[in-house]
C-alpha cells in the first residue's frame, strides 16, 4: 500500500527535515502525522504487508488547477503576471525557501514506492530548496515580462514554515529515488499549460 503524507508534519523544524523529527503545528499537519502513526502501527502488526508513506514537499506542475487557491505558487504567480499584475510576495521572500518538486519527479517516486526495500515513510522532495523570489523571477523571464515585485507583510508569521528542505537520504537508498527536474526546467515546461489555463475560472 502506498499513501500520501505531507511535509506539513514537520511544522517549523529547522532544515533539513528528516523522518522521525516531526512537529506539526496545524490541523492538516497533525492529520498527516496521525496517519503516519496509524500506518506505522499497522506495519508492525502486519510485517508481511509492505506499506509506504510518501511525505510530499511543495509539489507543482500540470493538472493541479482543480486545487484552486491552494494550487502552487507557480501557477498562481504565473496568472498574476499574465494578468499584467506585479507579482505579490511576502516581505523577505528571497529568504523564504521551499523544497519545490515537479510532478514528474513525484510520479517517479510513486512508481518506485511500489517496489521498496522496506516499509516506511519517505520524504519526496529535491533536497535543494528555492525561494518564492526565484519562482517569480523565473516566471517573469519565461513569460517575457518585467513587472518587478510588490511586497507585503506576511500575516501568517506565527507557525509559518520559513524553510523546508527534504532529507531524501532514505528515499534514495530504499526507493532508488533520484530527483531530476530543476525548478528552471520544471517551470519552463509548465509555462505552456499556465498560458492555456489563463482566464479559466478556478473550480
Amino acid at each position: 500500500m502506498v499513501y500520501a503524507s505531507s511535509a506539513a508534519a514537520y511544522g517549523s523544524l529547522a532544515s533539513p527535515q528528516a523522518v522521525g523529527t516531526e512537529s506539526p503545528e496545524n490541523p492538516y499537519g497533525y492529520s498527516k502525522y496521525a496517519m503516519d502513526q496509524i500506518a506505522n502501527r499497522f506495519m508492525h502488526q502486519n510485517p508481511e504487508m509492505i506499506i509506504v508513506g510518501l511525505r510530499y514537499f511543495n509539489v507543482y506542475g500540470p493538472r493541479e488547477y482543480y486545487k484552486a487557491k491552494t494550487a502552487s505558487m507557480v501557477i498562481q504567480l504565473g496568472h498574476q503576471i499574465l494578468d499584467g499584475k506585479t507579482p505579490r510576495l511576502f516581505e523577505g521572500s528571497d529568504e523564504i525557501l521551499r523544497d519545490f518538486i515537479n510532478i514528474e519527479d513525484v510520479v517517479q517516486a510513486n512508481i518506485k514506492a511500489c517496489n521498496p526495500k522496506q516499509s516506511g515513510v519517505y520524504n519526496v522532495g529535491t533536497g535543494s530548496p528555492r525561494s518564492f523570489q526565484d519562482i517569480a523571477d523565473i516566471l517573469q523571464k519565461g513569460l517575457g515580462s518585467n513587472l518587478g515585485t510588490e511586497y507585503f507583510t506576511n500575516p501568517y508569521e506565527e507557525g509559518y514554515q520559513m524553510h523546508t528542505q527534504a532529507d531524501i537520504t532514505t528515499t534514495e537508498d530504499c526507493l532508488g529515488f533520484e530527483p531530476k527536474v530543476t525548478l528552471e526546467e520544471g517551470i519552463k515546461t509548465y509555462i505552456p499549460e499556465i498560458r492555456r489555463l489563463h482566464g479559466e475560472p478556478l473550480s
